[in-house]
């Protein structure tokens, strides 16, 4: 796509745009009288406006049923959580019996560290990745205290190489080599929070399993920004959220995936819950977790179905749409972001430092930019002009231009205010 930094440019790309009509479907905030430029879908996605009408159908079955809903309601919440599963499936990449919406994103990686991480005194190490975000540092370590064992000695990290912002793919696996035989578990963000950075995880995982570890993923940032084939990767397991890309409400329900070879398991360590357990003998309340074939086996406690009623709502339109079409968009939209970054930063001699790979098979949508000698000031300078972008310490902006719902005017747009801002 041949790209221009003038608003004809943008809104003949717009006009063009087979998923244009889907940013009606959303609420934009407002800043004063003014809707806001939104680029913050990386962090809490917008709400579609058909989630009130999915949460008020629940609250009136509810209202109306009482405990009967859970049979009787309109959707029952007996087994609400499976309307998610085949729209789930597709999504990842996965088989519907290798995937459950339940709980949340942390507490989900501990159910799965729970089964997948079973150190002993010869294979206990752990690696991911340096500057992880703060919640899988902290369960990680925690993990590993639980064990037994020091988090100095047990957690690896790969950091980027001397004067680069990114990990090398080639580094990881290095380091998934070195630790060899000591090695227990990979468990690394598959797009990183802070750069934007996309790991190979099919050749990750390769690695990890050849030295005889399991791998898996965090994809908070992952599950509704990018295409995954979570089950050809042969990945053991994953989890996200349903809150950024997803649109499911703040700290709204998690996604996980199991691979088939591990979910008909029964001798597999776990943490167990009644919800979990086989559907044709859960209420006769008897003893003996006996869990149920698919990753559902993971749950405990009943649907949270007003968090599912949010999450059906948005998931909808991706399984409408299809991640393909969705990254078709991210390509040219995310690019055309770059390129008004880059033109503004010649024009006007200033040292913006994209910090994303350029390489689409290592980036989503996201653009994480260093301002350098701006720092700060200009994070809050554009969120005065009423542009909703996001602050990393110690000095990174993060911008998301969600194909579902920005537009190429709102591209050029921010390029005018980051303009007026420098």
């Amino acid at each position: 796509m041949e790209y221009e930094n003038t608003i004809e440019f943008a809104k003949r790309a717009d006009s063009n745009d087979i998923l244009k009509n889907y940013r009606e479907y959303f609420h934009f905030p407002k800043i004063g009288n003014n809707e806001c430029l939104y680029f913050t879908g990386n962090s809490l996605g917008l709400q579609p406006k058909t989630t009130k009408e999915y949460i008020n159908r629940e609250l009136d079955d509810w209202a109306e049923f009482g405990v009967e809903g859970h049979f009787d309601a309109k959707r029952p919440w007996f087994s609400y959580h499976e309307l998610l599963t085949n729209k789930t499936a597709r999504l990842v990449g996965a088989k519907p019996e290798e995937v459950v919406v339940t709980h949340s994103l942390t507490t989900n990686l501990h159910l799965l560290m729970v089964s997948f991480y079973r150190p002993n005194v010869n294979r206990f190490k752990i690696i991911c990745e340096a500057k992880a975000f703060p919640s899988d540092q902290y369960a990680l370590e925690s993990q590993v205290r639980f064990h037994g064992f020091n988090p100095d000695e047990a957690i690896v990290e790969v950091s980027p190489r001397e004067g680069e912002h990114i990990i090398r793919d080639e580094d990881v696996i290095a380091k998934i080599n070195e630790c060899g035989n000591e090695l227990a578990l990979v468990m690394i963000g598959g797009v990183n929070y802070y750069t934007g950075q996309v790991f190979d995880m099919k050749r990750i995982t390769k690695a990890g399993h050849q030295v005889g570890a399991l791998v898996g993923w965090d994809l908070a940032h992952g599950a509704g920004n990018l295409v995954l084939n979570l089950h050809d990767w042969e990945v053991d397991f994953a989890a996200w959220c349903g809150y950024k890309y997803l649109n499911s409400s703040p700290g709204g329900v998690s996604g996980i995936f199991i691979h088939e070879t591990h979910v008909k398991n029964k001798d597999l360590v776990r943490f167990a819950g009644w919800w979990g357990h086989d559907k044709e003998t859960r209420f006769l309340m008897e003893k003996g977790f006996n869990p149920i074939a698919t990753a559902e086996a993971w749950q405990l406690s009943n649907a949270p179905v007003l968090g599912m009623a949010a999450h059906l709502a948005s998931l909808e339109m991706f399984d409408e749409i299809g991640m393909d079409a969705l990254w078709e968009k991210t390509i040219k939209l995310s690019g055309y972001l770059e390129y008004v970054i880059n033109i503004i930063s010649n024009e006007l001699d200033v040292n913006l430092e994209i910090i994303t790979p350029t390489d689409w098979s290592q980036r989503g949508c996201q653009v994480s930019i260093i301002a350098h000698g701006y720092g700060k000031q200009l994070f809050e300078k554009l969120s005065k002009a009423g542009i909703i972008v996001d602050w990393r310490e110690p000095n990174v902006i993060r911008m998301a231009p969600v194909p579902l719902y920005n537009s190429f005017e709102d591209v050029y747009k921010f390029g005018e205010v980051l303009k007026a801002a420098l």
